[in-house]
């Protein structure tokens, strides 16, 4: 076949470039207008299925609404719709012609700062809605801090409800100077937009009420933003992270090469693993070579047998060397390896409506490894609103403080600006078994 012949022909359109997956997050503070903000973006991407929209339509009628309320593709628990408040983190789906998202709707509420800090942690992009009657407030600086803190790398301030203050340029300019005087403590960068997710002014399609504002649509924004976990995965050097979930010994009697067979298997958490690699199991420090990587029986190969593997995969490795490797134990490149420690400083969000105890003991949960934990002190307590840091003998819900823990096993980390995968641990009460805590290690 001739050169010419891989050519399109002419009339032929391109494929569209594909932008990849994006995960973002919204947040802010109560009524916003978050929910409304991903419905109208759904509804004028045109991605509602018919019968779900029938659905919001009738419940709009119920209420006495003149117009469709679009929040509600978003506020699915019963207690939601009823309020016309979002509790738990709704996510929802939806792609254009050039990119995949996933779209984690976090409630405005005090309380349910924890709901905003589990969404957060594999955002690549959080918008931060800001009422323009109102402008920035408590939660408002709670949740950027929040953002800035779970490594979240681009930030969009929407101004919504513009259509409430007469489209006006100068309150616009107003928030956007009041808000930046705050993200400059913070170091980040930020890009603002005026928006009315009622309308729809600015989401999908311009509108006609905001013609000062120059810049790119919200969807724009988020079409041309890179996926902060495709860079994280693709990026040169990264080093390997893989905690083992399971150590997989099959037993077959009738197969003779599963006698022996040893896998461990797990996700690549950071960087890539090939065939030859030489590896550092931890944290007994034992150094081996990867022999095999497995898929599935149905891979390329038709073994399943992989000559790589990257970060996201979920796979099995076979080693050369007979180690010891059990659950929570991490298989790490032998050049680039993480802390092994029984001390950690850590960024830690309090979540519990019980005060962290400094004499009781706490498990820490951090990939796939326990251990038991007591507090070894606290170094200060954030305040929100100016981000001063105070001196502080306990935390109390939503308390974001710089605190050590003294670990009864070592674990392997890396710094949470790092790897967040590595970097990243929940504190879990003994007694009740509940989540309490959630830390970033520094």
């Amino acid at each position: 076949m001739s050169a010419i012949e891989h050519l399109p022909t002419a009339g032929t359109p391109a494929a569209p470039e594909d932008h990849g997956l994006l995960r973002f997050l919204t947040c802010g503070s109560v009524d916003d207008g978050k929910s409304t903000l991903i419905g109208r973006l759904l509804y004028d991407s045109r991605t509602i299925l018919a019968d779900t929209l029938h659905a919001i339509e009738r419940t709009s009628q119920k209420r006495g609404l003149s117009a469709v309320d679009l929040s509600l593709l978003t506020d699915g628990l019963q207690a939601e719709r009823e309020q016309g408040i979002t509790i738990d983190v709704a996510y929802r789906y939806f792609s254009t012609g050039t990119r995949k998202y996933i779209i984690a709707d976090a409630p405005g509420h005090e309380q349910y700062t924890r709901n905003m800090v589990t969404a957060a942690s594999t955002a690549d992009l959080a918008i931060i809605l800001i009422d323009a009657r109102r402008g920035v407030l408590t939660q408002t600086r709670r949740h950027s801090y929040l953002a800035k803190l779970m490594n979240i790398p681009r930030l969009v301030v929407a101004v919504n409800k513009m259509d409430l203050v007469d489209h006006a340029q100068a309150r616009f300019d107003e928030i956007r100077a009041d808000y930046e005087a705050f993200a400059s403590q913070l170091d980040i960068e930020v890009r603002f937009i005026p928006i009315s997710a009622l309308n729809g002014d600015m989401i999908v399609d311009r509108g006609d009420n905001l013609g000062w504002y120059e810049g790119p649509t919200l969807l724009e924004l988020l079409e041309a933003a890179p996926a902060a976990g495709t860079i994280r995965r693709d990026r040169e050097g990264a080093a390997l992270r893989f905690p083992v979930q399971y150590v997989c010994r099959p037993q077959d009697s009738a197969n003779p090469e599963l006698h022996d067979f040893r896998g461990f298997m797990g996700r690549i958490e950071a960087g890539r693993v090939a065939v030859g690699d030489r590896v550092v199991v931890l944290p007994s420090e034992r150094e081996t070579r990867v022999r095999e990587i497995r898929l599935h029986e149905s891979g390329p190969a038709g073994d399943g047998k992989l000559p790589f593997a990257l970060t996201g995969q979920s796979v099995t490795l076979l080693l050369e060397d007979d180690i010891d490797v059990s659950r929570g134990d991490s298989i790490v490149g032998s050049e680039q390896l993480p802390t092994v420690t029984r001390r950690i400083e850590a960024m830690l969000c309090w979540l519990s409506e019980s005060p962290l105890d400094p004499r009781r003991k706490y498990l820490i949960r951090h990939t796939t490894r326990e251990s038991k934990a007591l507090l070894d002190g606290i170094d200060y307590r954030v305040d929100i609103n100016s981000l001063e840091h105070q001196a502080a003998e306990q935390l109390a819900m939503n308390d974001i403080a710089r605190v050590a823990f003294r670990l009864a096993q070592p674990l392997a980390v890396d710094a949470y600006a790092d790897e967040r995968a590595t970097g990243a641990f929940i504190v879990i009460d003994e007694a009740s078994n509940n989540t309490v805590g959630a830390g970033m290690i520094v």
